[in-house]
């Protein structure tokens, strides 16, 4: 097992990642920007590096600055956590060439999965039913219209390397195509340096269905169940929940077992998370997550596996010592994300903490490494905290967030907590009678 861990991340889940270390004896160097002088997460590690400015490029995207720090420390594993350089093919590669042990996949899995383009291309040959489209990019409005021919609109316009809903366009018709293709080739080369876009059949009203993996690369493959994810706006998630009201048992065992046999024919090694639109009875594959999720807590909840711990585990050689029929996933688990935003503009609220008290009780964990004095930088993500909730059936898990959210105290800045407390009192959400264009129109309808 690795003596020192250096983890490549920040907030709530480069603390995750000095927890599970810690509690298997291992050491832990955080690096940090300037920003982060006085973070959670730097001050327990045991040992800590600044490696650059506020900015992400110059700091936790800064590849030689980070493999110095290993250096310097001593580290013989770096965990790159999610976001940043968790899906960097090239930094995975860097790592291993220098020395240390990534704590993922290879960068070979992390290449094919990245490539949205390659990645369909992939599933369909390992079994994974996949959304009719393009076969591959289209180059120019021309062949984007013969495929929407062939696919029949609605069409979605898709980067592909893209993520986060950026580089995508929904087209109605061949008219809207012409603007839909250069509008979603120009946003893909501005964020992803790659304008290669393809088409997708636009599902008019399915769930986003995701599916936690983990493989050691050794033959042994297993999945924790399915996360609905479909609360989402302008493509970026708000809250999940495990498993999915919209799923009876045999379509939750045919989509395990679908996503595991795909899987072991990949010889996937680590944690990750293959995803799903589901409408009408039909899984089609999107992508995959060769990472650890920011969801991932709600899978722990139902499974008792520590998914961190296991990506550590396999990364120092370890199998996975356990079969699909030893998981036993039960009860029920919700996450609400606690963004520092404005509940109804959505505006970023950087500031100071000046009063902060997490609730607990039986079955709330909250993932978060806020801090009463702590002051929430403007130079990141708006993720704040992870409020997470488990119950042994969904009616006693969504009353138990009720409470959690009543309890939840963060004041100086403003959080999305007040949309989460109206969320779960919807009575669409209760039903559970709800999409991926579902959020969008209650935020709307209350905004």
């Amino acid at each position: 097992m690795f003596e020192k861990v250096l983890i490549a991340n920040r907030g709530e889940i480069a603390l995750r990642i000095h927890r599970a270390c810690r509690e298997m004896g291992i050491r832990t160097v955080a690096v940090h920007s300037t920003a982060d002088d006085n973070a959670m997460h730097v001050r327990l590690a045991d040992e800590s590096v600044c490696i650059g400015p506020p900015r992400a490029r110059d700091s936790y995207l800064n590849i030689p600055a980070i493999l110095s720090a290993a250096r310097i420390t001593g580290a013989d594993a770096i965990h790159p956590g999610l976001g940043f350089l968790a899906e960097n093919a090239n930094f995975a590669a860097m790592v291993e060439e220098h020395g240390f042990t990534f704590i993922g996949p290879t960068p070979e899995h992390i290449r094919l999965m990245g490539d949205k383009v390659a990645a369909k291309r992939a599933a369909i040959e390992l079994g994974i039913p996949v959304v009719p489209g393009s076969d591959g990019g289209v180059a120019d409005v021309a062949a984007a219209t013969e495929a929407a021919a062939r696919i029949g609109y609605p069409v979605l316009v898709k980067a592909s390397g893209g993520g986060g809903g950026k580089g995508m366009r929904v087209a109605q018709s061949a008219d809207e195509l012409k603007n839909a293709v250069p509008a979603a080739q120009n946003e893909a080369t501005a964020f992803f340096g790659n304008p290669e876009v393809y088409l997708e059949r636009y599902l008019a009203h399915p769930r986003h269905i995701e599916v936690q993996i983990l493989g050691d690369g050794q033959g042994g493959v297993i999945h924790l169940g399915e996360r609905d994810c479909s609360l989402q706006r302008k493509h970026q998630k708000l809250l999940e929940e495990t498993p999915s009201p919209a799923l009876n048992a045999t379509e939750r065992q045919r989509l395990g077992r679908v996503v595991t046999d795909a899987m072991k024919k990949l010889g996937y090694k680590s944690a990750g998370t293959v995803e799903f639109l589901y409408e009408n009875g039909e899984f089609f594959f999107i992508e995959m997550n060769t990472r650890i999720q920011v969801e991932h807590p709600i899978s722990e909840m139902v499974s008792g596996i520590d998914l961190v711990r296991e990506q550590i585990r396999i990364a120092a050689g370890a199998t996975l010592g356990y079969r699909q029929e030893d998981i036993e996933l039960r009860g029920h688990a919700i996450e609400c994300r606690i963004n520092a935003e404005n509940s109804q503009t959505f505006m970023p609220s950087p500031g100071r903490v000046t009063s902060y008290l997490a609730p607990g009780g039986l079955g709330v964990r909250v993932d978060s490494a806020l801090y009463q004095g702590y002051t929430v930088p403007p130079n990141y993500d708006s993720l704040v905290a992870k409020l997470v909730v488990y119950g042994t059936t969904r009616n006693e898990c969504l009353m138990r967030m009720r409470r959690a959210l009543q309890e939840y105290v963060i004041a100086g800045i403003d959080t999305t907590i007040p949309l989460h407390q109206r969320l779960v009192a919807a009575p669409d959400f209760i039903n559970g009678a709800y999409d991926i264009h579902w959020l969008e129109g209650f935020v709307a309808a209350i905004g």
